[in-house]
């Protein structure tokens, strides 16, 4: 026996996944959970009983649990808890069917390794979440945790009388307990992998209506309930827009009534439980949200809803088609956006705030194949990255321009309907997709999933030279090239020229003359662009003058591609976004170029430049700020970048009513070195945000101050006080201040080590939240060589070499555009 809560859990091998998936048959999980032991302390107890059949009588294999074993029996008889290692029940002698019993108890429920206990700050209200995703249902109950052994579940689910239970689906009944407390009943859920089912509990404020023949259900703790109702409407309307949109294009509706949100504090990020979605309450913004943040909640509300279909229903075999998922549920999210709800321009969107990142982690060494190596489960944990969402969201959109939309939803369908409530690998998806658009995929599946690194096409006169990372062969590449002339202050299209290229040179027919060739124009493909020498002129100084905000972010992701590699300047790559942003009138990209902009000036520039860069942002996010659709987005720019009175008076004028804009002053003001204390007590009064206290550690940590450092410090590494998420990254944001300088390098040492004692079993969320939120934005040579020495040391944890491997690259790119 073990004790709760401190178990070192093995790592499940794709071998051994492969041997047990073939030995084991699982009829069904039922799984009693008892929450009431949360209420006042930590322990979670689960009797898991599982029925499985072996088609080896006579075998031996085991179950993961990853909590204390406090009894097991299989078959009737006593298994001895001696043997019980690494999160793992050995199970001799297995009959042909099977049924297990296992009674455990988990005490790690503060640190998210698969459960969260937290208590409301504000009311002292507790609430607890659970997330499995890739292998922490283990460490609730005993279970065959590994995506293939999918199996239906039953939940029966004890908790104190005040709160509320959600579950996969709706409970069957509600009773109370002769001991305290109330037991829910939940129906069988189809048959799920194990990491998508899921427990939640506490006294929510629930909102539920029905629409388009669904139940749908919004929760979220009572102290954010005013936030939840001003949103209710449009998280409704987008999930039923969304409900119906994929129901059709798929050609199988969602198949039970009830789908259910719960929006809950300290999670890094959303996961995609089938028919209860649960999220983090970050997202229910304190303040107005802007179209940006609106935009950013219905895209995560529409990948989560893909899921259901494309990871839920249809399951990847194991995890190195993790991209099957995930790259999916991000292409499906932003094209159900576009075509489903309000946000038209969701593509222009992806590409000015997204796809740059997957650029960011393919130049480096981090890069991988989207279809990876997945030897064990903790590889999977480092592969949920920026090439598993943004380049293979990318690479889809590339597939459905090669196969033609059309054919793409065939196979879909055809996908969908032969492997419901099955496995998958990736051949199976192509197959469909290929068989629909009567061609064969086979080469290009290998040229774009395994293998790594961005193609760089670049126009000369009449051809597309295109060559492949390292010096080898370019990728096919359908793409379309923009034909623009100036007319006035204007470019206009002239025309377009639709290109699939082959090898090294590929001749365009028939293009005609233009000021400018805008190479990968509509952003069909993934790849670094480099336009002509005439083509770059007009593109840095009129790109504002593209017609399509579209066209636009592929012409500035282009000039920041060449900064980040060293061909521009961080002063030509922020005169061309800062034109572009003084005509700007997308939403959809007003937003994302302004936070590139402030992390030009703020970052990529040279310190004694910053001042005068954040100077330039200033005024253009003044400027900006009296269009009132763009006002909000603007302030918090300009509240980012104020260097004068006249500024910050139009910002406190602002801010009266808007708590966030004033926090945001607040840390403004600090890292200028004029900290107000009676300021940041007086606006914690005021404010109603229960986190109002994380605000006023941005303030905090903003300061030019040693103890100050140490203050946030404390709170974020020792008393793991701050969120994961948004509320973390703001934090980390405020905290690094390149401009700072040498009060920085100590720290950033000293993320080296807690890097270097940091433990990643379970909580990946929360581990590698705080990972890649606290990554130095400054430092020095001694540090990069530091952190890419821990990165190489061997048994390193996957995850902490890929942020390291990403971080240090980028900090080495900065620190060279910084001079």
């Amino acid at each position: 026996m073990t004790e709760a809560g401190n178990v070192d859990a093995k790592s499940l091998t794709r071998e051994e996944a492969e041997e047990r998936g073939a030995l084991l048959d699982v009829d069904r999980y039922d799984i009693a959970v008892d929450l009431r032991g949360l209420f006042e302390g930590e322990v979670l107890e689960s009797v898991s009983r599982i029925a499985f059949r072996c088609t080896t009588p006579g075998a031996s294999t085991f179950v993961d649990c990853a909590a204390e074993v406090r009894s097991a029996t299989l078959n009737g008889r006593e298994l001895d808890l001696s043997t019980v290692a690494e999160g793992r029940i050995p199970l001799p002698d297995l009959a042909a069917d099977n049924v297990l019993l296992v009674h455990a108890a988990q005490s790690d429920t503060g640190s998210g390794a698969g459960i969260l206990r937290t208590v409301d700050p504000s009311d002292k209200l507790v609430y607890v979440w659970t997330s499995f995703e890739p292998d922490d249902a283990r460490r609730a109950w005993a279970c065959f945790d590994q995506p293939d052994l999918k199996a239906p579940h039953a939940f029966t689910v004890s908790a104190p009388e005040s709160w509320t239970v959600t579950s996969n689906g709706a409970p069957d009944s509600v009773e109370d307990l002769g001991d305290g407390g109330r037991v829910w009943r939940f129906p069988d859920t189809p048959r799920l992998s194990t990491y998508v089912v899921v427990v939640n509990a506490g006294p929510f404020h629930e909102i539920r209506e029905q629409r388009g023949g669904h139940s749908l259900g919004l929760y979220c703790r009572q102290s954010l309930k005013q936030y939840l109702e001003r949103d209710a409407a449009d998280l409704l309307d987008t999930t039923e827009r969304g409900l119906a949109f994929f129901g059709e294009r798929f050609g199988q509706p969602f198949p039970q009534e009830r789908y259910d949100q719960v929006f809950v504090p300290g999670m890094g990020g959303a996961m995609e439980n089938w028919g209860c979605v649960t999220w983090t309450d970050s997202v229910l913004f304190r303040s107005a949200p802007t179209h940006g943040q609106k935009a950013l909640v219905a895209s995560v509300l529409l990948h989560e809803m893909a899921h259901m279909w494309f990871g839920d229903l249809v399951t990847m075999q194991w995890w190195d088609d993790l991209w099957l998922n995930e790259a999916f549920a991000s292409w499906a999210a932003t094209w159900a956006s576009v075509n489903a709800t309000q946000y038209t321009d969701g593509w222009a969107t992806f590409l000015a705030a997204s796809k740059l990142t997957g650029y960011q982690v393919d130049m480096g060494p981090a890069s991988h194949p989207i279809r990876g190596d997945v030897p064990n489960v903790a590889q999977a944990m480092a592969n949920f990255d920026a090439i598993t969402y943004v380049k293979g969201e990318s690479v889809l959109k590339q597939l459905v321009a090669y196969v033609g939309e059309e054919a793409f939803v065939e196979g879909l369908r055809a996908y969908f309907r032969d492997h419901a409530w099955g496995n998958t690998r990736l051949h199976d998806l192509m197959s469909a997709v290929g068989t629909a658009a009567g061609r064969d995929l086979s080469s290009w599946t290998t040229q774009w999933f395994d293998r790594a690194g961005t193609d760089t096409l670049a126009m000369r006169g009449r051809e597309i030279l295109a060559t492949g990372p390292g010096g080898q062969d370019a990728r096919p590449h359908h793409l379309e090239i923009g034909v623009y002339q100036r007319n006035g202050e204007a470019l206009e299209r002239a025309g377009t020229a639709y290109v699939e290229t082959t090898g090294p040179r590929t001749v365009v027919d028939g293009l005609p003359e233009a000021d400018l060739y805008l190479l990968n124009d509509s952003d069909l493909t993934f790849a670094a662009v480099r336009p002509d020498e005439r083509s770059l002129r007009v593109l840095l100084e009129s790109a504002g003058q593209l017609p399509d905000p579209l066209s636009r972010a592929v012409a500035v992701s282009t000039a920041w591609d060449m900064l980040v590699k060293g061909e521009l300047s961080t002063d030509e790559l922020l005169t061309c976004v800062l034109d572009v942003l003084a005509s700007e009138r997308s939403a959809g990209v007003v937003e994302p170029f302004l936070a590139m902009a402030l992390r030009a000036a703020d970052q990529w520039s040279a310190p004694v430049a910053v001042p005068t860069a954040l100077a330039r942002l200033a005024a253009v996010a003044a400027e900006l700020a009296e269009d009132p659709e763009h006002r909000a987005p603007a302030l918090r720019t300009l509240a980012a970048s104020a260097t004068s009175e006249d500024h910050f008076a139009l910002l406190e004028k602002a801010a009266t009513e808007d708590h966030d804009l004033a926090w945001r002053v607040l840390a403004r003001r600090a890292a200028l070195g004029t900290y107000d204390a009676a300021e940041v007590e007086a606006l914690l009064e005021r404010d109603p945000d229960p986190e109002a206290a994380v605000r006023a550690l941005c303030v905090t940590a903003a300061r030019p101050d040693e103890s100050a450092k140490a203050e946030a410090w404390e709170a974020i590494f020792e008393k793991r006080s701050v969120p994961v998420g948004p509320p973390m990254v703001g934090v980390a944001q405020c905290f690094w201040r390149p401009v700072q300088g040498e009060l920085m390098l100590p720290w950033t040492y000293r993320y080296l080590d807690w890097v270097s004692d940091v433990q990643t079993r379970g909580g990946m969320m929360t581990v590698g939240g705080t990972l890649r939120a606290m990554f130095p934005t400054t430092g020095d040579q001694e540090f990069l060589a530091r952190a890419r020495q821990i990165a190489t040391d061997e048994g390193v944890d996957p995850t902490v070499r890929a942020t390291l491997l990403t971080g240090t690259d980028t900090l080495a790119r900065v620190l060279r555009a910084r001079g």
